[in-house]
């Protein structure tokens, strides 16, 4: 039997569940998480438990291999306990989505011994690369690479020569952690739990196979297509990782949401001695911070049904149309931010305390506003100009 056959896939109302289940337990775990700069080992172990790190793996490895939508709905159920925790997921969790996409002999190397390998990362092109038979030499530092302490490989960015046109053409490069060391370099105000460190190589080799061009993931022409055809491996690789980055924030504000409207919004002014939930900003604040969710969420499932269904006919959707929700996607973290910004000032001087839910997300959220994929002006200028009769500049969508 293969471990495709073997698997029972779960149904995404399940999942979910499981995830609730643990939101208690990750806001006991948060202080720690943040502290520690690291997601707790045990909750590495409760994701794999629940299969979480399974949604986009591929059946033939014991995945589950459902559409996105399944996963960011977890991981924004997960977020409602620890934004860290499901930033992490997140990323880590993609990750097995985009090793699908790499040559059949790259999945080997991480999975065949234990498909619950995860796999960390950081896109900058840093590498400094040199080709050599066979494949390439590569070295460099690179910074932000989200629950490296639980992975035992690495995608790391770099740039390569076109063979085709001769212009830089973007890389991604497969390494084992015995080809890089992690500096422990993590100190931040939002965000602390990811253990976002720098790692760094010094004159790996990687062979070729375990490598990743963004102009496949862009055209899904990717090497991995025989091994994996379904059609969760023909969506475009920007659309589905900016999601991981950006969906975390929805989850954080519901849960802060809950929290506000649980203790925050009954509390007594320390000036009036009067409940503040009579506090009309307060009142529409719930009302507006509810619909934004509500919307936000609509959009994305809206966004991956069209993708899902381009993709299952074997086509790409157009241009204008993933422009667009590349936008809506990058806009979502400057949304929360506004959003979680109001909720923190209505929170009073006693909402500045550190442990304080309210303020952890408050950080987070801003954290997150700064990952590149979540700053809506670079992206919506190309989206702009494009509407305008210019070219895009972006391929990562």
């Amino acid at each position: 039997m293969t471990l495709a056959q073997a698997i029972e896939v779960p149904a995404v109302d399940e999942l979910v569940a499981r995830a609730a289940a643990l939101v208690p337990v990750l806001r006991e775990r948060a202080d720690a998480c943040d502290k520690g700069n690291r997601v707790p080992d045990e909750t590495i172990r409760d994701f794999q438990a629940a299969g979480f790190f399974k949604i986009l793996q591929p059946r033939r490895w014991g995945g589950y291999e459902m559409d996105p939508e399944a996963f960011y709905a977890v991981q924004m159920k997960v977020a409602e306990g620890c934004m860290s925790s499901a930033w992490v997921l997140g990323v880590v969790a993609v990750h097995n989505w985009q090793l699908a996409l790499f040559h059949p002999q790259a999945q080997d190397d991480v999975w065949k011994d234990d498909p619950s390998t995860l796999i960390s990362s950081s896109y900058m092109p840093r590498a400094e690369v040199t080709p050599v038979d066979g494949g390439y030499r590569i070295s460099g530092r690179w910074g932000f690479s989200s629950g490296v302490d639980h992975c035992q490989w690495a995608f790391l960015g770099g740039q390569v020569k076109d063979p085709e046109t001769g212009a830089p053409d973007f890389v991604t490069f497969l390494v084992p952690r015995r080809d890089f060391e992690v500096l422990p370099i993590w100190d931040t105000i939002g965000l602390g739990g990811t253990g976002s460190h720098d790692v760094t190589v010094k004159d790996a080799f990687v062979p070729a196979y375990r490598t990743h061009r963004s102009k496949d993931g862009f055209a899904a022409t990717n090497p991995g297509a025989k091994s994996n055809p379904g059609p969760l491996y023909k969506l475009p690789f920007g659309q589905v990782f900016v999601r991981a980055v950006s969906s975390s924030s929805i989850g954080a504000l519901q849960g802060a949401l809950d929290i506000f409207r649980e203790k925050g919004a009954k509390r007594k002014s320390n000036n009036t001695l009067a409940s503040i939930s009579g506090d009309p900003d307060v009142q529409t604040l719930l009302a507006e911070t509810q619909s934004a969710i509500d919307e936000m969420k609509t959009v994305l499932y809206r966004n991956f049904g069209v993708l899902n269904d381009c993709a299952r006919r074997g086509e790409q959707a157009d241009l204008d149309t993933r422009l667009r929700f590349r936008f809506q996607s990058a806009q979502i973290s400057g949304r929360c931010c506004e959003l979680i910004s109001r909720m923190f000032y209505l929170s009073g001087a006693d909402g500045i305390y550190r442990g304080n839910p309210i303020a952890r997300t408050f950080c987070d959220i801003h954290s997150g506003r700064t990952h590149v994929a979540n700053n809506p002006n670079t992206v919506g200028r190309n989206v702009g100009a494009v509407m305008l009769g210019g070219a895009n500049t972006d391929s990562f969508i």
